[in-house]
């Protein structure tokens, strides 16, 4: 990821619309799970921490890491939780240390060349019954220029996410297409950049939009994530968000 990303992503994490939506969401299905204050959980690629605030306020002691240091100063500004320069390719953490690990937008960049070795560090350093919470970017065919800015490796299906958990011994919980309600709009928004594409910016495409969209693209992510909450999910959407478990037998 550009520098440029991480200064954005620090600045704005606790007032955009898709980081707010995309807790709202995570929460969805974590709040369905057996949690209680003695759990330990991770955020594997935890850019400035945010998502690691979040864990550490309403699951119990949080850890985060990440592959730039950049990121890693960024969130130590953020919270007092302990954060890591590392990569999930080789986590520094012992076997069975944690009972949930989070993972959002990280094992499809071009530093992670291979998802099934990373799938299985997060695996060993689960404790048996633990949970893997994953969420990738969906279609290929969707590849922007803000994919090219963050070092997007590709993109995937739900079939596709679930295939590399399972080859990595997870057993799947739940599956689920997600920001699926503005898919339409972001759809056009990608054929407008083939069809013209736009000189190069140094601009970042997550900066924080007007108060109004904020606040209806936001409201169009808590109803997704009432809707995942009730047991339904989404046949489309710009993101995947698959629930995993390392079974209760493993050693």
């Amino acid at each position: 990821m550009e520098d440029i990303e991480y200064s954005v992503m620090a600045a704005v994490e606790e007032q955009h619309w898709w980081y707010v939506g995309m807790r709202h969401i995570a929460q969805a299905w974590l709040d369905q799970l057996p949690v209680h204050r003695a759990w330990r959980a991770l955020d594997a690629g935890c850019g400035t921490a945010g998502n690691v605030a979040y864990l550490l306020g309403d699951y119990g002691p949080a850890y985060g890491l990440d592959l730039m240091q950049a990121a890693v100063q960024l969130g130590r500004k953020k919270t007092d939780a302990p954060l890591t320069q590392g990569s999930v390719l080789t986590l520094p953490y012992r076997d069975a240390s944690f009972d949930l690990v989070t993972s959002f937008e990280v094992l499809y960049h071009r530093a992670v060349p291979d998802e099934v070795a990373a799938l299985q560090e997060i695996y060993r350093v689960l404790k048996p019954g633990g949970w893997v919470l994953l969420r990738m970017p969906a279609y290929h065919w969707l590849y922007s220029a803000h994919d090219r800015s963050v070092h997007t490796r590709r993109r995937y299906t739900n079939k596709e996410v679930q295939q590399l958990l399972r080859a990595a011994d997870f057993t799947i919980e739940r599956s689920s297409y997600i920001n699926s309600l503005l898919f339409p709009l972001i759809l056009v928004q990608r054929l407008i950049e083939r069809i013209r594409p736009s000189a190069p910016t140094s601009d970042s495409a997550m900066q924080l939009p007007s108060r109004l969209a904020n606040k209806l693209f936001g409201a169009a992510m808590n109803f997704e994530a009432r809707w995942l909450e009730s047991g339904a999910g989404f046949p489309f959407g710009l993101s995947i968000l698959t629930l995993a478990q390392k079974p209760n037998h493993s050693v």
